[in-house]
């Protein structure tokens, strides 16, 4: 129906290899394939889906000056609300019809990181919404322990040990996000409250043309998402032709991104997808998993054929990504790191 691949990743964490080996070889021909797949067997309980869905419900019904309250351009650190207009992922197309709220992993204001101002290190920015921050955080919790799981997977495949991720994921550059494709009607005028550069969005008012979220590729390792209800997501095949990719019953969709194909020498491809403009309000919430700041983003020896050379240059996974969101954001360009 999709043309992408349905997994079930429960066997991951049998106690059998062999269990094990099936999942990961399942993983790694979706990887090297459409770069795309639905996996099922997650272990994420429908009532916590729920729950965080009800949770972006509660946070985007709020009043456009109070979401303000948690720009993301008060934080260096990629957390907060990202109003309408404030992100192009295509370059070519006009402003995301989008609007999101990044959580990252959550660091206390006395961490060591966060006291020495590391990049990406930094603390969330909170609503003031009761229960919502334990919400969310299970949920960020749920998709990172998922995450690596499906690592262990992707390194038995790629022929390193099942544990070699392991390291370079416990403290990773993850971002949860809470995503609502407003319908077109529903767009209003973003107040200012007196603020400069708080009011208007640095790229303008979406646009009649605008996409929900232009084409992209992912800058991590793996994406995780979970659609509520309304769909739009397309997947571009490598013939060029855009696949939909409808939400499927309990199940969520998984895409690697680039940081994960320069890992593998281009062995696993990300691949571009977009949100089409829905014509219904919409709303996602994607976990992204990128690697711990100070992990070294090598290509993987057991990749490269024999005579075959690194097409990258080792780089951390903190500047690494600091290259990327400086391509999507203004107020990014040049924040230090």
């Amino acid at each position: 129906m999709t043309g992408l691949p349905v997994i079930d990743v429960s066997g991951l964490r049998a106690s059998d290899p062999a269990a094990r080996a099936a999942v990961a070889a399942q993983l790694g021909a979706a990887c090297r394939g459409v770069g795309f797949f639905y996996i099922t067997g997650h272990g994420i309980a429908d009532a916590l889906l729920d729950s965080v869905f009800a949770a972006a419900h509660q946070f985007f019904a709020l009043p456009e000056q109070v979401k303000l309250r948690q720009s993301i351009k008060l934080s260096p650190h990629n957390r907060g609300y990202v109003a309408l207009g404030a992100e192009r992922l295509d370059e070519t197309a006009p402003p995301d019809h989008k609007e999101a709220f990044n959580i990252g992993l959550d660091l206390a204001a006395e961490d060591p990181d966060v006291v020495a101002g590391k990049p990406f290190r930094g603390v969330n920015l909170w609503p003031s919404l009761p229960g919502w921050r334990d919400t969310v955080l299970a949920y960020f919790d749920a998709c990172w322990a998922l995450g690596r799981t499906i690592h262990r997977g992707f390194a038995r495949d790629l022929g390193v040990a099942e544990d070699f991720f392991d390291d370079k994921l416990d403290a990773p550059l993850a971002t949860l996000r809470l995503l609502h494709y407003p319908a077109p009607a529903d767009v209003t005028e973003v107040p200012s409250l007196g603020v400069p550069g708080l009011g208007v969005p640095s790229l303008g008012a979406p646009s009649a043309g605008a996409p929900g979220a232009g084409a992209h590729t992912d800058y991590g390792n793996l994406t995780i998402l979970a659609v509520g209800g309304v769909a739009g997501l397309q997947v571009r095949r490598r013939d060029g032709v855009w696949l939909d990719a409808p939400q499927v019953p309990g199940a969520l969709v998984c895409n690697i991104g680039d940081c994960l194909m320069r890992w593998t020498n281009d062995v696993y491809v990300s691949t571009p997808h977009r949100v089409i403009r829905p014509a219904a309000e919409r709303f996602s919430v994607a976990f992204f998993l990128d690697p711990n700041p100070d992990a070294c983003v090598a290509v993987l020896p057991a990749v490269l054929q024999a005579g075959a050379t690194a097409k990258y240059p080792p780089i951390t996974g903190a500047a690494y990504l600091q290259s990327r969101l400086a391509a999507t954001y203004d107020h990014l360009r040049d924040a230090p790191g």
